[in-house]
């Protein structure tokens, strides 16, 4: 009799909260559900963004669900650092393959995709995990949690049935004038949203680059600090942030907090 095959593990996708390098943190079950914390707490093999806020995230779950093991006796497997900073999908620059990773699936053993923050694999690296799985016939199973550029799009009153989310914008102040200004025309032209980010402590500048640079009557929200107490959303023309002025752009991105950006006509 041939013997029956092994049944393969499967890949969680686990959202973790938006306050990562934050002062202020969110209670996590204030922002994940039960659920997603129960099945984080049973996970023994992890892939991660970064193993030590990973660890911290296990911590805060442990506090309300005791872990199946000791952290200390987890495994928790760093994707590499290039992926996270050229990207792993297609003409990215980086061809990473993580099938390797994915070894303790094959085996029969559930994994736990994780990011710093938010969803793993949106605005954040761990696609390439996700394409290994499908190749491998592994199955992906997306867990509910924080997304940040979708809180932020459904909080900024643009257009939410069609939207694009770009990532960073350049940081050449004259390369970044003509990608605002390309995604300008692309919203004014197709009704469709542009949303995209920043580091926190360059969220000043791309603010009065964009309000600088729009025409006064493109719409721009800022959302920052989403989930938290501090949160800040705001949505104006860039007519009214001019003349809310400088101090009042200031307002929203001092605090330096993780902000999404959105345009729109």
């Amino acid at each position: 009799m041939s013997s029956k095959p092994m049944q393969k593990g499967k890949l969680y996708l686990v959202p973790v909260p938006l306050d990562h390098g934050c002062e202020q943190q969110t209670a996590v079950d204030e922002v994940l559900p039960l659920g997603t914390i129960k099945r984080a707490a049973i996970l023994n093999q992890w892939i991660s963004e970064n193993a030590k806020s990973t660890r911290a995230f296990l911590k805060r779950v442990n506090v309300l669900t005791p872990l199946a093991q000791p952290i200390q006796n987890l495994q928790i497997t760093e994707l590499p650092r290039e992926v996270h900073k050229k990207g792993d999908h297609a003409g990215a620059g980086t061809q990473f393959d993580a099938r390797p990773l994915l070894a303790p699936a094959l085996s029969g053993m559930d994994i736990g995709l994780v990011s710093e923050a938010g969803m793993p694999g949106v605005a954040d690296p761990g696609g390439s995990v996700v394409r290994a799985a499908h190749e491998l016939d592994i199955e992906v199973v997306p867990l509910v949690g924080p997304v940040s550029i979708l809180l932020a799009l459904a909080a900024s009153g643009l257009n939410g049935q069609n939207f694009a989310f770009v990532g960073y914008l350049p940081q050449d102040a004259a390369a970044r004038a003509q990608r605002i200004r390309e995604l300008e025309a692309l919203a004014w032209k197709s009704g469709q949203t542009q949303l995209f980010i920043e580091t926190p402590y360059r969220n000043q500048a791309l603010l009065q680059a964009l309000v600088s640079t729009l025409r006064e009557d493109t719409r721009l929200a800022v959302a920052g600090g989403l989930t938290l107490e501090s949160a800040r959303i705001r949505m104006l023309t860039a007519r009214q942030w001019k003349r809310a002025g400088a101090a009042a752009m200031d307002a929203e991105t001092s605090l330096k907090l993780p902000c999404v950006f959105a345009i729109g006509p």
